[in-house]
């Protein structure tokens, strides 16, 4: 997908035979289990299987040329000494829709160094601001690491620490520790507040991220080309948490910069 802008319902001429249509967008859903590079294009060309047209169609061949240059591209998997905790980015593209304006979500969870679990879906309701569609997303992060925080247990492989959920925007930060936007954000669902109960218990622990350095941001949405070049290429990022230069000075044994490292090789 390009960072130009996003395909709406009323673009372009209906399909007189959706079928091919529906088949490469099945195969490509698919395919997302292994390449989550591809996760918010496939989610972006889903939506329009129900009446999709030639700007849809084209859309779609778009991400197959993107595959069929990057063959060789998968998920990193490096052995790591310590795979007790789990990392979790959250982010989300606020009212970006051009035909319900509602929000895309967007999260990705790491097992220590490795990706292990990813998602880009759009969120079934409107948002009145990027705080409340940011704390949607972080709630959703917040689901997925409980359920592979009880399969790690069932594994016999608990964590040693309370899980972390990255998120770049501070009001959301603000509103899972402490109800302080009460008057702005009531009208959410209780469902969500379930983040602000887990960060109380001490099983999970929210804290702010640049957004240079949020991961999840390809599963909202498209992005420039240059976010998807090999990270040696690119502008040198300093990883927050060692100093490390990644792309010329990578730290391998810190868990952030593999996580980094990980990112832009899936991302290439």
């Amino acid at each position: 997908m390009t960072s130009k802008g996003t395909l709406s319902r009323t673009h372009g001429t209906v399909l007189a035979d959706p079928t091919p249509y529906r088949q490469m967008v099945g195969a490509l859903q698919y395919l997302t289990m292994t390449r989550p590079d591809i996760s918010y294009a496939v989610q972006h060309v889903s939506q329009f299987m129900g009446s999709p047209s030639d700007v849809h169609f084209a859309a779609v061949k778009r991400i197959l040329r993107y595959l069929k240059g990057t063959l060789g591209a998968g998920l990193l998997v490096r052995r790591s000494p310590d795979c007790s905790f789990l990392v979790a980015y959250s982010d989300a593209d606020w009212a970006r829709c051009p035909d319900t304006h509602r929000s895309t979500t967007g999260y990705c969870v790491f097992l220590g160094p490795n990706l292990i679990s990813w998602s880009a879906k759009k969120q079934p309701t409107v948002s009145r601001s990027s705080a409340e569609a940011e704390y949607r997303a972080l709630a959703y992060a917040c689901v997925d690491t409980l359920w592979i925080q009880g399969l790690l247990t069932e594994l016999r492989c608990p964590l040693t620490r309370p899980v972390l959920l990255n998120c770049d925007n501070l009001s959301a930060t603000y509103l899972a520790a402490n109800p302080v936007f009460h008057a702005r954000t009531k009208h959410i669902a209780i469902d969500y507040h379930f983040v602000r109960e887990r960060v109380a218990s001490g099983s999970h622990k929210v804290q702010f991220v640049l957004s240079q350095l949020q991961l999840a941001d390809v599963f909202t949405k498209g992005l420039p080309a240059d976010r998807f070049e090999h990270l040696p290429n690119s502008s040198p990022i300093w990883c927050p948490v060692c100093g490390g230069m990644l792309g010329r000075y990578p730290n391998y044994d810190c868990i952030y910069c593999l996580q980094l490292l990980c990112y832009y090789y899936y991302s290439n």
